[in-house]
């Protein structure tokens, strides 16, 4: 796993349940671009690490979820509300970062 990686995988690890970051967030915090921080996420499917990143926290700049309807569960159980839209209300619950 690569430096950039771990340091993407730290940040969003700090992110407290019931509250997000964007990718652009995330990636800003860490040095990187929105995108890279996309490709981070998705090679949690393939790598085991440890320990656990709560990946459902990172959702994009509209305040949706990328990845489907399990992240918004999660999410959910977590106290985030979504409107019918399927956004949340990103001044609410937005993490202000490290």
């Amino acid at each position: 796993m690569s430096a950039l990686y771990t340091r993407v995988y730290d940040l969003i690890r700090q992110i407290p349940p019931g509250k997000v970051a964007t990718y652009g967030e995330v990636g800003a915090w860490a040095g990187c671009g929105a995108r890279t921080v996309g490709y981070a996420l998705a090679a949690l499917r393939t790598e085991r690490v440890e320990p656990p990143v709560p990946w459902q926290r990172v959702i994009n700049a509209q305040g949706k979820c990328s990845l489907g309807e399990e992240q918004q569960r999660l999410l959910e159980g977590e106290g985030v509300a979504f409107g019918p839209d399927g956004r949340t209300d990103l001044a609410r619950f937005s993490w202000d970062g490290p």
